[in-house]
Order: structure tokens, then C-alpha cells, then sequence
């Protein structure tokens, strides 16, 4: 079903955040539910030359690459019919004129098992992006990231808070690559007194 079907025939829509939106969506929403998609594994292998990055360094952002195997954690945001054109809109210019994503519809899984199933859309920046990265190593990614800084701030800042998130709210959840990659960047700021997120506050609850 495509998204203008959707919002035709729904009175409201769901929106999936996997990376900066779990803990800043930036638009009005009713409600949100943590949980997880299938068939897609979250990846450092986006380049972002705005938000965490520059021209000159762009930062490493997280998008989505197809894994029949795997599965994705994050939050899910329900827009009311009233906010959905502007929100859209806002998504627009954050996720796809500045971050080189693209829009999908995917069954998002709430982590609530007395809840069922429902169609969220979702932000996928793929291989064929000029900022697209690619696959690194662990340590690679975390040098990367821990030199780059873009306008909303730097990029361990990103990397950090959702760690975080996945930590408070989905604390069975075993994210391989996202805490390899965090211990990878917080032993090259060891020597540097560690690193503190502020105001912890701000991402409130789900």
C-alpha cells in the first residue's frame, strides 16, 4: 500500500524512528509505542554532511539494509489526521532533503504482546545515496564518529543516546553493532575524562 493510500483511508498514521527519532521526533504526535520491525538490521552506513557531519566530514548516521534474519528496535509515533500534513512536511526536509532518505510502509511490532500488529512508515537512506558510506569495521565507524559535529550536534552525541534508549527501553535486546561501536568510541575518548550525555531528561517516556 503506498502512503498517499494510507493517509486516504486511516484518520491518522504511524511514523517508525530507529535512530534520532526515538528520543527527538520533532513533530506532534497522540501517542508512541516502543517495539520492532523485521526483516531489517539497523546500520552505521549512512553519511550525514548536515544533522552530525559536514562537507568536509560527514558524520556516520544509522539507516536500515534488508536482513530476512534480523530485526529492528524503536518507537513508534501515532499522528493524528490533523498533524499528518505538516509533520510530513518537517520529515521531508529533515529525512529526505537534508538526510538522503527515502520513505517505506512496514509492520511495525509493538513491544507490548496485547497489542497488535500495525503499518508504520519508515525512513530508509540505500546504497544507490551519494552521501551512502557503507560497511566499515566497528572501529573504523567509531573514529569516524567521534571527530565529526554537523548542526544539531556531534555525532557520539547521536551514537550515545541511542544506546541509551535501547538500554532503558529495551533492555533484553542484544544490539551487537550499535554497543560495539559505542565501547569502540568511549575507550578513544577514555583518555579524555569519558564521556556524559546532558540533560538525560529530554528524551522523556514512551
Amino acid at each position: 500500500m503506498k502512503l498517499q493510500d494510507l493517509i486516504r483511508e486511516k484518520n491518522n498514521i504511524w511514523i517508525f524512528g530507529y535512530g534520532s527519532l526515538v528520543w527527538k521526533p520533532g513533530f506532534d504526535y497522540k501517542r508512541s509505542k516502543v517495539g520492532h520491525i523485521k526483516g531489517y538490521k539497523r546500520r552505521f552506513w549512512h553519511g550525514d554532511d548536515f544533522h552530525r557531519g559536514d562537507k568536509e566530514k560527514p558524520g556516520r548516521v544509522v539507516t536500515l539494509v534488508a536482513d530476512q534474519e534480523a530485526c529492528t528496535w524503536g518507537v513508534a509515533y501515532e499522528v493524528p489526521e490533523s498533524q499528518v500534513d505538516q509533520s510530513l512536511q518537517y520529515l521531508n526536509r529533515r529525512e529526505v532533503l537534508l538526510g538522503g532518505y527515502t520513505t517505506e510502509m512496514v509492520e511495525f511490532i509493538p513491544k507490548e504482546k496485547s497489542q497488535e500488529p500495525l503499518l508504520a512508515l519508515v525512513y530508509i537512506a540505500t546504497s544507490d545515496n551519494p552521501i551512502y558510506l557503507g560497511p566499515a569495521s566497528d572501529k573504523e565507524i567509531a573514529a569516524q564518529i567521534s571527530i565529526c559535529s554537523g548542526s544539531t550536534g556531534h555525532n557520539t552525541e547521536y551514537l550515545l543516546r541511542l544506546a541509551e534508549f535501547m538500554r532503558l527501553y529495551c533492555p533484553e535486546v542484544e544490539d551487537e553493532h550499535l554497543f560495539s561501536i559505542e565501547a569502540a568510541v568511549i575507550k578513544i575518548f577514555h583518555n579524555c575524562g569519558g564521556i556524559k550525555l546532558q540533560d538525560q531528561k529530554s528524551m522523556g517516556a514512551f
